[in-house]
């Protein structure tokens, strides 16, 4: 039913206009309170042995909605409402700022992707940080807060527009990501090498303590697909270092060569960081890389080209203990996180582990 639906009504509007009205009808339902009970029956039931503690949090399931949908947090609810274990909202920066000039988002239908250059819009991390303060939720769900730099500040000004953020928004974070790899914002990319990175994820640490020193707030990086493996492997034993207590892989990517990309040239050559199944092999190569050097140290995140249980069932088994999807919940429509769920679940009980937990890196520790 949804797939007649995007065909008729969404493939026909522009991406991020079909964004914001299916987001404006997602948050209208969550505001009513009989029909959002009905919604989150339908399409949020519970399955026990799904159940997840990660980052020192509990959660139903693994499954959460990655950084990029609910920029503003406007809509946590409502996500949670559809399903998802976790909704990690932004990117938030440290000032308000439109983003990069329309348009800005792309569909690759035959490829099942999308390009985006949206360039961090958002409201800026005083009015989000206002509005998680005011919030009172309907939907009992795990909060992650991803920030990163504001466009106008220079590079060598970064560690202070990211604390800025962090100070703000730390208080009503269950985690906190830095966000180093959005090819979108000039220069940003550049503080994913270690020397930048190192000074830049200790003074982050270092404000969240401070502005919470009730409990310790999570913090990860999540990083681009598009690292070399040295560098992989070198934000991995910065991680250790520090004492992070988690990596997000991956973002979007800049490569277009080698994808098998089907979609028309002109859609395929725009600017921006492409997410959605062509990303799926890289993303999971990353991940393993990653556990196979920090093993269950640290907790990974796997993200990018997640578009079924299958491919969420491989992310656990190459060393996610957490699953992230975005791109797909566009193709797949309300029901995406209520079959990837249910298809998790089918796959934990078929197979050879008494939790989702014993089966966190089981492929890579297989190969070692």
């Amino acid at each position: 039913m949804y797939k007649i639906f995007f065909s008729l009504l969404f493939k026909r509007m522009d991406p991020e206009q079909a964004h914001h009205l299916a987001f404006r009808w997602i948050r209208l339902a969550a505001r009513v309170p009989v029909l959002r009970t009905f919604l989150a029956a339908a399409l949020a039931p519970r399955h026990k042995e799904l159940r997840t503690e990660a980052l020192g949090l509990r959660m139903h399931g693994p499954f959460g909605l990655a950084a990029g949908f609910d920029k503003n947090a406007v809509g946590i609810d409502g996500m949670a409402m559809l399903g998802f274990d976790h909704v990690e909202i932004g990117t938030v920066t440290g000032e308000p700022q439109p983003g990069n000039p329309k348009q800005r988002l792309f569909r690759l239908v035959k490829d099942r992707a999308l390009i985006n250059r949206m360039g961090f819009n958002n409201d800026g991390s005083l009015r989000v940080a206002a509005r998680l303060a005011s919030r009172t939720p309907v939907f009992r769900t795990v909060v992650g807060v991803n920030i990163g730099k504001t466009k106008v500040v220079p590079e060598q000004e970064a560690v202070a527009d990211y604390v800025k953020s962090a100070e703000r928004l730390a208080p009503y974070a269950d985690y906190l990501v830095v966000n180093v790899s959005s090819p979108n914002t000039p220069g940003l990319r550049n503080l994913q090498a270690t020397e930048a990175l190192r000074p830049l994820l200790s003074a982050v640490r270092e404000a969240a303590d401070r502005t919470v020193p009730a409990r310790r707030v999570p913090l990860l990086v999540k990083i681009a697909p598009d690292l070399a493996d040295e560098d992989v492997d070198a934000v991995a034993d910065l991680a250790l270092e520090l004492g992070l207590d988690g990596i997000i892989a991956t973002n979007t990517t800049i490569a277009r060569e080698g994808l098998g990309l089907k979609s028309d040239s002109a859609l395929v050559e725009e600017t921006g960081g492409l997410s959605g199944a062509p990303l799926k092999e890289r993303s999971l190569e990353v991940l393993r890389r990653l556990y196979a050097r920090v093993g269950d140290r640290i907790t990974l995140v796997g993200v990018g080209g997640v578009e079924n249980a299958e491919d969420a069932w491989q992310r656990i088994l190459a060393g996610a203990t957490l699953v992230q999807g975005y791109s797909a919940f566009i193709y797949e429509g309300p029901f995406y996180a209520r079959a990837l769920h249910k298809g998790l679940a089918a796959r934990l009980r078929t197979s050879p582990y008494a939790t989702l937990a014993d089966a966190v890196g089981a492929d890579v520790r297989s190969s070692v």
